[in-house]
């Protein structure tokens, strides 16, 4: 399997050579609708890129039935369990922040009460866990820079 994963990253790492985001002819960039494009390929991108570090997949975007908040990726690196927040930011000059710096307080509790969600849910009581945060920085003409926090934040599960 993990022959597939480094052969499928290879071909998701050529595609993205340029970057993540499409721009017309005119190098003009397109609106809403293409900014949640380019964050399905980070996420995309992230998988592949995960896979390829050795990360087993077990769920992708998972939304419980009855509460807010999304979990981009799940899977287990070794025996933990990881909950992947993936953050794709276009890089400009004039815009120097870091996708990291997106995950608010706010954030990592809707992500951690999320995670109890689905915990319950597929009964994963003992089994360790941890959250990750991947940062994809999107240079447009340059591939992505992928930077990865195992361990970014620690909420109380339980």
């Amino acid at each position: 399997m993990a022959i597939f994963s480094k052969a499928i990253f290879a071909m998701v790492k050529w595609k993205a050579r340029h970057g993540l985001r499409e721009v017309d002819g005119n190098g003009r960039e397109w609106t809403k609708e293409e900014a949640r494009r380019a964050g399905v390929r980070g996420e995309t991108y992230a998988y592949w890129y995960l896979r390829n570090q050795g990360y087993v997949f077990v769920a992708r975007n998972y939304v419980p039935r009855s509460a807010k908040g999304e979990l981009d990726l799940v899977g287990y690196d070794g025996e933990t369990l990881a909950f992947v927040e993936v953050r794709t930011r276009t890089v400009r000059e004039e815009m120097t922040a870091l996708p990291e710096l997106s995950v608010t307080p706010e954030k990592q509790r809707i992500v951690a009460r999320t995670a109890r969600y689905f915990l319950a849910e597929r009964h994963l009581r003992r089994s360790p866990c941890r959250f990750d945060m991947l940062a994809i920085d999107d240079r447009p003409g340059q591939p992505p820079e992928v930077r990865l926090h195992k361990d970014a934040f620690s909420p109380q599960l339980r």
